[in-house]
């Protein structure tokens, strides 16, 4: 019985190491294949005739509509729903973080509306004051 524990022990043991040393491999091969990007990954510049058409520089211009950006080091919770729908944000942001939503409408929570910069569609809400505000954006057709 001692000799099968001391078996099983060190096969414990060699699994580990292996899993460590793939661990690893795995990591380095992650890391490196950045410096070496496929070309053919690369996204293509330039311009095509589809991309002189209405739909792709309509497309191309497509506006948020809410973009909700914190101005504070750290902003309270912001709360993003689709009305009637799923919970898209719901968490603290940092400065400079952004979250926006394409829905047709969208329910809006700020814990302290004065720490964000809201955009309805495309335009700059009025900043509202020092606490908890809440609405319901609907996006322009």
């Amino acid at each position: 019985m001692g000799i099968a524990r001391l078996v099983l022990a060190g096969l414990a043991a060699l699994a580990l190491v292996v899993l460590i040393v793939v661990g690893v491999l795995s990591l380095i091969g992650s890391l490196s294949s950045g410096a070496e990007a496929d070309p053919s990954a690369a996204p293509i510049t330039g311009t095509s005739p589809e991309d002189a058409s209405p739909a792709a520089s309509a497309t191309a211009e497509r506006v948020p509509t809410v973009l909700v950006e914190c101005l504070r080091e750290h902003c309270p919770t912001v709360f993003l729903k689709v009305t009637g729908g799923d919970v898209l944000l719901d968490r603290e942001m940092t400065r400079g973080e952004q979250f926006q939503s394409f829905d047709p409408k969208v329910d809006v929570v700020l814990a302290d509306s004065a720490a964000v910069r809201v955009q309805v569609n495309g335009t700059v809400r009025a900043p509202g004051e020092v606490g908890r505000q809440e609405f319901t954006v609907s996006r322009n057709r």
